[in-house]
Formats: C-alpha cells, sequence, structure tokens
C-alpha cells in the first residue's frame, strides 16, 4: 500500500494529485505527480461491478481510494456526459447513472467534499494536452479516441470545452463512429489503409468546423499508429497518444487539482468539470 495524505508533503516536494477511472469493464485510480503526468507507484484496479449501478460503482472507487490511504482532492471520469457533477448520459454503464448527482455520490462514499468528476474523454485529453501528444502545442488541440466509438476532448490553449460528442456528428449519412471507430475496422475486416480512408473522411469534417492546430489519435490502435497515421490525407497534424492506459487517471487528477482551467468550470472550491 502507497500511502499518500495529500499533494504535496514538504516544500519543494513534487505535488501529487489523485485520479479514478472508471470503466465499462475495470475501474483504476492511482497518485499522480501532477509535474510530470506519472504515476507514483502503481495503479489499483478493480473489475467494474455489474450491474454497474452508481452505489456499486461509488462503493468501488472509495475502495481504491482507500487503499492508497489518500486524503487530498479526488478526480474520477464517468464514460458519460457530465455537468456540474451531474451524469447526462450513460455509456458502458448502468443507466441509473443517468441524472445521478455523481459528485455528491462520491463525495459521501469517500468522506470528502473535494471532489470532482468528468467525462471520461476529457480527461484524456487534458492529460494528453498537458503531458502527452499535445504537450507544448498551442491552439486547438482535438483528442479522438478511436476504440467501440469515438470520443472526443477539445481545448483550446489548455482550456477545455466539455462534453463534445464528435462521435456522434453524421458524416455522408453515418455517425463518424458509425463510420470510422476501430470496431468498424474489425468488424468490416478493413485493412489499415481502407480504414484511413474512412478515418480521413471524418478528420475532414471535424476540420471543417473547427479548424484545429492538432489531433491526438488515442484509443488502443494507436499503439499501431505507424501502420495507419501515414496513410491519412487531411491537412491537420495527427500524432499518436502517448499516455494510453493512464490518460484517464492522469486528466482525473489534474481536473480535480484544477491545474486544468475549464470552459464549464463550477463556482465550489476546487472543480472543474
Amino acid at each position: 500500500m502507497t500511502q499518500a495524505g495529500s499533494d504535496n508533503t514538504t516544500a519543494g516536494a513534487a505535488r501529487h494529485g489523485f485520479g479514478v477511472d472508471v470503466g465499462g469493464s475495470g475501474i483504476k485510480g492511482g497518485i499522480v505527480d501532477l509535474s510530470t503526468g506519472e504515476l507514483v507507484g502503481d495503479r489499483y484496479k478493480i473489475q467494474t461491478p455489474q450491474p454497474s449501478t452508481p452505489d456499486a460503482i461509488a462503493r468501488t472507487v472509495a475502495e481504491i481510494v482507500a487503499h492508497f490511504e489518500w486524503t487530498g482532492p479526488v478526480g474520477v471520469t464517468l464514460p458519460a456526459v457530465v455537468t456540474n457533477g451531474v451524469a447526462r448520459s450513460a455509456a458502458n454503464i448502468d443507466k441509473s447513472w443517468i441524472d445521478t448527482d455523481a459528485r455528491a455520490l462520491f463525495a459521501k462514499a469517500i468522506g470528502t467534499d473535494s471532489v470532482t468528476v468528468l467525462n471520461d474523454a476529457d480527461a484524456a485529453g487534458v492529460a494528453e494536452d498537458k503531458y502527452g501528444g499535445g504537450k507544448g502545442k498551442d491552439g486547438v488541440v482535438v483528442l479522438l479516441t478511436f476504440g467501440t466509438g469515438i470520443g472526443s476532448a477539445v481545448l483550446h490553449n489548455g482550456v477545455l470545452l466539455p462534453n463534445t460528442e464528435f462521435g456522434h456528428m453524421e458524416i455522408g449519412g453515418k455517425e463518424a463512429e458509425h463510420r470510422a471507430a476501430s470496431s468498424v475496422k474489425e468488424n468490416q475486416d478493413l485493412s489499415y489503409k481502407e480504414w484511413a480512408k474512412e478515418v480521413s473522411t471524418v478528420l475532414e469534417a471535424f476540420e471543417a468546423l473547427l479548424w484545429p492546430d492538432l489531433f491526438i489519435a488515442g484509443g488502443g490502435i494507436s499503439r499501431k499508429s505507424e501502420k495507419w497515421i501515414p496513410h491519412l490525407t487531411n491537412r491537420t497534424p495527427v500524432v499518436p497518444a502517448t499516455l494510453l492506459n493512464t490518460a484517464g487517471i492522469v486528466g482525473a487528477a489534474l481536473a480535480a487539482d484544477t491545474a486544468v482551467p475549464s470552459a464549464e468550470t463550477d463556482t465550489s472550491a476546487g472543480s472543474v468539470d
């Protein structure tokens, strides 16, 4: 067990934060060095309870926090649209999450008011923008996670525009994720080159709306970026995500620490939704 009573211990010591990433199959958390974006020690993972109801997940999150004996601010991601701490949708978790006050629920379970809840793709986006593929890049940075669907996060000079759902944007008569999610490649047995053509179509549509300076490609398929990114034909540079499985934890810790300003910042202390 790793013990950390707060996000910093002595003058000049590394500043630490804590994040928990809730997924459909697993819930993982850990201590984050906020100066580097690296985990301090190992992450701790517990299988997502089934059914994945709010109370069941809250108990699991509290167990992860207790495992580290963490007493500082806590950031938690959800695979959901989150506004002012309230879950407005539910992807790969129980539908009873919809309209649940997630921040109040986690705060009660953990035993602290210093809880921040945000969308999982947004958490990955702020982490990649600060420490990963977008580090040092000004302007509009768009993270897209290619998996079963397509998650999205948009930042401008480090400021998050929360809860974008670009995967559901209609492009050529199909939702973007029905055209270019990595699951489409697998289900249709497409080559990387064939799939990259669909990804390019989606990226070109996003470019027409946003004129971004950089796309960051996340999701498991980003590990094989050399097989498909060179085949993309859109104009904006595309780089692979670098934080991979830790991005959600890191982004949640960042949000809880208020290190990343948001376009939708709650008035309560220590929260960025």
